[in-house]
This record gives structure tokens, C-alpha cells and sequence, in this order.
């Protein structure tokens, strides 16, 4: 009875346990269900709400491309409005691209310039003075006849940079002899240095009379050949032998006419007929300065009328002016023409043109107004030697420099008083009666010519 008993309580009991065991899974699927259904209900709200987003979103965006369509027709109608306007005048238009700036090379004359500018802005106003100056070696060293250049000349270039030195007979002794003194003497110079000298043929002929270049005949015997030709030649023939020397300057040809019986400038000049001796003086002046020589027109406005030696004393000359104009001055000018870099100015008086009987190195009408503005002569314009009687009897030394600078010269030869003269125009730059800046006027010729080999080189 009790065993019976006992099994129908462990029957009871192990239903009990399955119940609850039952009830335990019950709850727990439900409770993963509650979880599922949770987490789609969130999943839904979730994306119900993102779809909403995008929806309005891609609403916006295409209301703006619906504006932007819209707007587009009237952008591109103003633009076309605009090149329409633009076109009215024209069938069509070319688009080009912008040019390049083209780089402009300076002119060989500009780069001179340059140069010679700036030399002469590193000059100091002692050796700018100096350097209008062209005169004998002994001028400048003391010695009564230079024949070398040793250390009196490098002495006295240091101290006077002289812008030229002129030589004669006393000088050359022998070929070899003066080729070393002129070398000698441009290596000492500071500064490029004029070498010059009387070579005309003829008579006046330092180097030809010497034996050591060649013998040329007088001009007014070329000139009797009616052959322009052998006054080319001739000077070529002086020009090749005195740059073989060292020379850069030829104070010749003669552009003067013996127009007058007893002319000074008899034999000198080509003649008396400005058209014959025009072609002459021109030929010369070319072959002279295609040898690189400077060739220097003398005796500016011509004194061939004078039979009165500058060297004795002052002569006038009683031509008219429509003479001058005519003949002396066509001589002249035919020379310019040609080439000729350097005129020397006579010390004759020619009232007919200078208005009164003053020589003609301190005339500025003459000078400055018809040789360097009406003839438009830009070369240098050099006095003739300052030492001669027809000046040093009656003006002195800084005197006779003072004036022909005043009137327009460039270069002073020989003064008969080289220091005097120096320091006459060193006190008038201080007077302020000459400026510093028409000394630099000068020294723009003359280095023009000094330093041309360079822009050729």
C-alpha cells in the first residue's frame, strides 16, 4: 500500500518538474520573441524614417536641377546676347595668343655710348681737363726731345692724363726706336691716348721725310692728276704705315684752296676749284680712317686766301661769306661726308663769317653754329697748334684755352703754355664759367673715337 503510494507522489512530482520545466521554455521563446518583434519594430520606425529623409532629399535636389534647367536657357541667352554685340562689327574674330614682349638689343652706337659714358663718370675733373688736351711729349715730361718712354713719361701721364701727344722730326730717330716709344707710352696712359702726327705727303711728312714710311706726293701734285684714285691710295699707303707705327691719328688731309696768288697753303692743297679738291680731301679721308687712322680736316673755314703764316702772326681773310659758303665750305663738308672723325679750326679771322676779326678757333657762331649745327658735324673739333704767333702774341695761355672752349673746340693743341692753360680751365669750371658737364660734351667725341674698337671687337 505505502509502495504504491510512493510511486503515485514521485508520478506527481516528476509531472510537476516537466510543467515548470515546460513553463521555463514558454517564457523564455516568448521572451525572444518580445526581443525580435522589438527590434524589427525599431528596424522599421528605422528605415520608415531614412526613406522619408531620402525622399525629401532627392525632392530638394531635384527642384534645384529643376531651377538650375530652368535658369540655364537665360544664362546662356545673355551670353549670347553679349557676343552678339560683340560680333556686330565683325564677320568673325580671331583669338590670338598674347605676344611675347620682344627684348630689344642695344645698337652698337648705344653700347658705345654706354662705355664712354661710363669712363667718363669715373673721371675725375682733373684728368677730364686733362684729357682736352693734345700736345708734345715734351710738354708734359721737360725734356727738349723725347725720343723713349721710360719712367718721366709714365710720371707725367699719371699726373696730366693728356688726351693726345703729338710728335715731330726731333722725335724718330729709327723705325724700331719710335714703334717702342709710342707702345711704351700707350701702356702708361690711364686712359686711351691720341698718337698723332703731320703726314700729308709732300714736304710735311715726319715718318716719309724720316725713311721709315712711304714718300707720297705733294697734294696740289695729286690733285694736278685729275685722279681721285691717288688720293685713296695715298692715304691708305700713309694710313697702313703710321698704324704699323702706333699712330691713331693723321693730322691731314689739307681741305683748304690756293685761291689766291701766293696761297700759304700753295703745293698743300689739291688746288684752287672746290668741286676738283671736294673729291680729293674725300678720297684721302677714306683710305686714311678704312686703315683706322683719324683723319683730321684742316684748316677749318679754309685759309687758303691768306698769304699771311699763323705761325708769324694773325691774317684775315677779305672773302665773302656766299664765298666761303660755296667753295671753302664744300670742301669741308665732302670731307665730313667721307668720314673724317676730327677737324682742326685755323687761327686766321674771317670777319665775312665770324662778324668780327677775332680768329676763328674763338668764334662760337662759327664753330658751334655753322660747323657743328648747319654743316651737323659731330666729331672733334680740335684748335690749331696754340703756340703760333697769330694766338700767343695776343692772348695768353689759359686765355686762348678759356675762349676756344667757350666757343665750341673740343681739343686744345700745343698751348704755348700747357700747365697755364691746364689750370686756366681748372679755374673756370671752379668759376663756374665753363660747367663740368660741357667738358663731358668734349670728352663724349673724343672717346667715341678712343674706344669704337671695342664695339668692333
Amino acid at each position: 500500500m505505502d509502495s504504491r503510494n510512493e510511486q503515485q507522489q514521485r508520478k506527481r512530482e516528476d509531472r510537476k518538474k516537466r510543467r515548470i520545466r515546460n513553463q521555463i521554455i514558454v517564457y523564455i521563446v516568448m521572451a525572444f520573441l518580445i526581443l525580435a518583434l522589438a527590434a524589427g519594430i525599431v528596424f522599421g520606425v528605422s528605415f520608415l524614417l531614412k526613406g522619408r529623409k531620402d525622399g525629401q532629399q532627392k525632392e530638394q535636389q531635384e527642384a534645384q536641377q529643376s531651377q538650375q534647367q530652368e535658369s540655364l536657357p537665360d544664362e546662356q541667352q545673355e551670353k549670347q546676347d553679349m557676343i552678339d554685340g560683340l560680333l556686330a562689327d565683325e564677320e568673325e574674330i580671331a583669338v590670338t595668343p598674347e605676344p611675347t614682349p620682344e627684348v630689344v638689343e642695344p645698337t652698337p652706337q648705344e653700347r658705345l655710348d654706354e662705355i664712354v659714358n661710363a669712363g667718363i663718370e669715373a673721371m675725375s675733373l682733373e684728368d677730364k681737363v686733362a684729357g682736352l688736351f693734345f700736345v708734345t711729349p715734351e710738354d708734359i715730361t721737360g725734356v727738349s726731345a723725347a725720343v723713349q718712354a721710360g719712367e718721366g713719361t709714365r710720371d707725367a701721364l699719371a699726373q696730366y692724363a693728356v688726351g693726345g701727344l703729338v710728335y715731330f722730326a726731333k722725335n724718330i730717330q729709327s723705325e724700331q726706336q719710335l714703334r717702342e716709344m709710342l707702345e711704351n707710352t700707350k701702356q702708361y696712359a690711364n686712359y686711351p691716348v691720341f698718337l698723332g702726327v703731320d703726314e700729308e705727303g709732300g714736304t710735311v711728312a715726319r715718318i716719309g721725310r724720316a725713311g721709315i714710311g712711304p714718300e707720297v706726293d705733294a697734294a696740289g701734285d695729286i690733285g694736278a692728276t685729275g685722279d681721285t684714285q691717288n688720293a685713296y691710295n695715298a692715304g691708305a699707303a700713309i694710313g697702313s704705315a703710321l698704324a704699323g707705327l702706333g699712330f691713331n691719328v693723321d693730322f691731314a688731309p689739307v681741305a683748304d684752296l690756293a685761291n689766291v696768288d701766293g696761297s700759304i697753303m700753295e703745293g698743300r692743297a689739291y688746288g684752287s676749284d672746290a668741286g676738283t679738291a671736294a673729291g680729293f680731301v674725300a678720297a684721302m679721308v677714306r683710305g686714311l680712317e678704312e686703315q683706322n687712322v683719324t683723319a683730321c680736316l684742316k684748316h677749318f673755314p679754309g685759309m687758303g686766301s691768306s698769304v699771311q703764316d699763323p705761325h708769324d702772326g694773325l691774317s684775315s681773310s677779305d672773302r665773302t661769306e656766299e664765298q666761303f659758303r660755296s667753295e671753302e665750305l664744300s670742301v669741308f663738308q665732302a670731307g665730313i661726308d667721307a668720314g673724317a672723325k676730327m677737324i682742326m679750326v685755323g687761327h686766321m679771322a674771317a670777319p665775312a663769317l665770324t662778324g668780327d676779326s677775332e680768329p676763328c678757333i674763338f668764334s662760337r657762331h662759327l664753330v658751334t653754329d655753322i660747323l657743328r649745327e648747319e654743316m651737323g658735324y659731330d666729331g672733334v673739333i680740335i684748335t690749331d697748334a696754340l703756340s703760333m704767333s697769330a694766338i700767343s702774341e695776343y692772348y695768353g695761355a689759359d686765355e686762348a684755352a678759356i675762349m676756344a672752349v667757350l666757343a665750341g673746340c673740343d681739343m686744345l693743341l700745343m698751348p704755348e703754355d700747357f700747365g697755364k692753360a691746364y689750370n686756366g680751365i681748372l679755374q673756370a669750371v671752379a668759376d663756374g664759367n665753363i660747367s663740368e658737364e660741357r667738358i663731358d660734351d668734349s670728352l663724349r667725341r673724343i672717346y667715341r673715337i678712343k674706344y669704337a674698337d671695342m664695339i668692333e671687337q
